[in-house]
C-alpha cells in the first residue's frame, strides 16, 4: 500500500533506505487479506509474508472493533513476530483502550502484552487531534 500516515513514514523510510524489508498495511486491510487468503488456500503463504517481513507497520489499530475470527489472526500475527521482527502499530486509541478492540479480552491482553514488551510508546498529540485550540 502506498499511503503511509505521517507518523509511520520515518520508520518505513529508514528501514527501506537501509536495505530492510518493510510492509505497511492497515488493521482492516491486513485482516481482510488474511481472510481472503484462507478462502483461496493461500493463507500460509500470506501469513508467512506478514510474519517474515523485517518491519511490519499496522495502521489504524482499533479503529473498528475486531471480529472473533479477526482477533485470532491479529494475535497469531503479533505472536509469530514477537521478539523476532519489528512491528509498528498506530492507533487513535489510548493504550489502556486497546483491549476494548478485542471481543475476547484475555486474548486481547495477551496480544497487547506481546506488543508492549520491549516496545517504545510514541504519542503524537496536536491541537488538531484535541479538536482545536479553543477546546
Amino acid at each position: 500500500m502506498d499511503c503511509v500516515p505521517w507518523e509511520a513514514r520515518p520508520g518505513r523510510g529508514v528501514a527501506t533506505r537501509n536495505g530492510h524489508d518493510a510492509l505497511f498495511t492497515t488493521q482492516s486491510l491486513m485482516l481482510y487479506q488474511l481472510h481472503a487468503a484462507r478462502a483461496t488456500n493461500n493463507f500460509d503463504r500470506h501469513f508467512a509474508k506478514l510474519a517474515g517481513v523485517e518491519l511490519l507497520i499496522i495502521d489504524n489499530f482499533g479503529l473498528k472493533p475486531l471480529k472473533a475470527s479477526e482477533e485470532q489472526h491479529f494475535h497469531d500475527t503479533i505472536s509469530e513476530r514477537y521478539e523476532r521482527k519489528s512491528t509498528i502499530v498506530t492507533s487513535n486509541l489510548d493504550l489502556p483502550e486497546w483491549t476494548d478492540a478485542f471481543p475476547n479480552h484475555i486474548l486481547g491482553a495477551a496480544t497487547i502484552d506481546r506488543l508492549r514488551h520491549g516496545a517504545y510508546k510514541i504519542v503524537f498529540w496536536t491541537e488538531k487531534a484535541k479538536g482545536g485550540e479553543n477546546d
